[in-house]
């Protein structure tokens, strides 16, 4: 499908024909009143644009507190719709995220036993989704267990209408593989909303294609390539990015982020001049990337939310002066990390090209000057991410 992604809602933009839209809201962490107001703003947008099936994308490590903001967003959007059912389902088996008996995996461990239990903004310490999901909704949850979904496409679509009847608005589905997800997309196509993990996706275009809405396309992820300088920006902490950061740094320039000095002595501009200077040398790694004990040193000085907010304002002040210095190809590690710098750089649409890892797409901005982003969550990609995504754009 031709899919351009917006940051947040972007009525103003003139939009070029496409067959997917992705509304991209920073809202995770977000006060529960202002991701439900952001989500149902967007889904207003789209109903105007005329979509015809919604999809609420989350992490695949079903990243949330306890009062959410997945359910309450799930809830609101049902709302909107007029709807009673949806399906739950984080799962990315190429990027080893599993569900089985509604408990979700990282790879072999247990969610709760991943990287994921000491997230410094959102710790999963449960992997058991139904119950997750059940603290943050009033609405019933159930599960679609696997025995059903190996079974395929017409066995889930019995369960959707069990549990539908039962007076269930919910149904985490398990899913082991690739093929488990595209009967999860046949199952669902005539439902209003989805709710997911980005892995859903890959059953959803076959279904407005048998409907005749959408035609076999070869040219679908064509988008201007853009050449320039190119900087690797990492703000996440997760175990993926550190390993990326140290195999990068061993081979090109690189800026450590101090968060107490930038705290405490505007050390932005001081970064700034000494990671463009460096520019010229070819790519530039600035990270704010640290163990999980360092991370926990500075939230003890500063406090959660202040670190992140430090660490996402140096990184978006450090991205508008790379592209003022001739930067044009920009990698950002971190969910949070990215909606920051995108929103330094006043990006505000941007066409979807091809894909350097699973989940993990190259992307042009529409505007001037076109710049090429890749913006990964922390846990994407392999160890050589920074390499591979460097290499690809050569």
């Amino acid at each position: 499908m031709r899919t351009v992604q917006t940051i947040g809602v972007a009525r103003d933009v003139d939009l070029p024909v496409i067959d997917a839209l992705v509304v991209a809201l920073k809202s995770r962490t977000a006060p529960v009143a202002d991701a439900v107001a952001d989500a149902v703003d967007a889904l207003a947008w789209l109903r105007e644009l005329g979509a015809r099936q919604f999809f609420f994308k989350y992490c695949s490590t079903f990243d949330s507190t306890a009062e959410g903001n997945i359910g309450p967003v799930a809830d609101a959007l049902l709302d909107a719709l007029g709807a009673d059912f949806t399906i739950v389902c984080p799962v990315y088996p190429t990027n080893g995220r599993t569900l089985y008996q509604g408990h979700l995996f990282v790879g072999a461990r247990l969610l709760s036993e991943s990287s994921l239990a000491t997230h410094p903004l959102t710790p999963m310490t449960d992997p058991d989704i139904v119950r997750v999901l059940g603290r943050q909704t009033r609405r019933a949850v159930g599960l679609v267990p696997y025995a059903v979904v190996h079974e395929g496409a017409r066995a889930i679509e019995r369960r959707f209408e069990e549990l539908r009847r039962t007076g269930i608005a919910y149904a985490v589905v398990d899913a082991l593989e690739d093929d488990h997800l595209c009967a999860v997309g046949t199952a669902a196509a005539s439902l209003p909303l989805l709710t997911g993990g980005s892995g859903v996706a890959i059953g959803l275009p076959d279904n407005f294609r048998r409907r005749g809405l959408l035609p076999e396309r070869v040219d679908a992820t064509e988008v201007p390539r853009v050449e320039g300088p190119a900087v690797v920006l990492a703000g996440s902490s997760s175990s993926a990015t550190r390993e990326q950061v140290r195999r990068m740094a061993a081979q090109f320039p690189s800026v450590k982020v101090d968060v107490l000095d930038a705290e405490r002595n505007g050390g932005a501009e001081r970064l700034a001049a000494e990671a463009t200077a460096r520019l010229a040398d070819g790519p530039v790694l600035v990270y704010a990337t640290a163990s999980p004990d360092e991370v926990a040193a500075v939230q003890a000085q500063v406090g959660i939310e202040r670190a992140s907010q430090v660490i996402e304002s140096v990184l978006g002040e450090l991205a508008r002066a790379f592209v003022a210095r001739g930067a044009r190809r920009i990698v950002v590690a971190g969910g949070e990390t990215s909606g920051a710098v995108v929103k330094a750089l006043g990006v505000r649409a941007l066409a979807v090209g091809d894909e350097i890892a699973p989940g993990v797409p190259w992307m042009t901005s529409l505007g001037d000057p076109p710049l090429a982003l890749a913006l990964k969550s922390g846990n994407f990609g392999g160890p050589d991410f920074f390499l591979e995504a460097l290499e690809a754009r050569t």
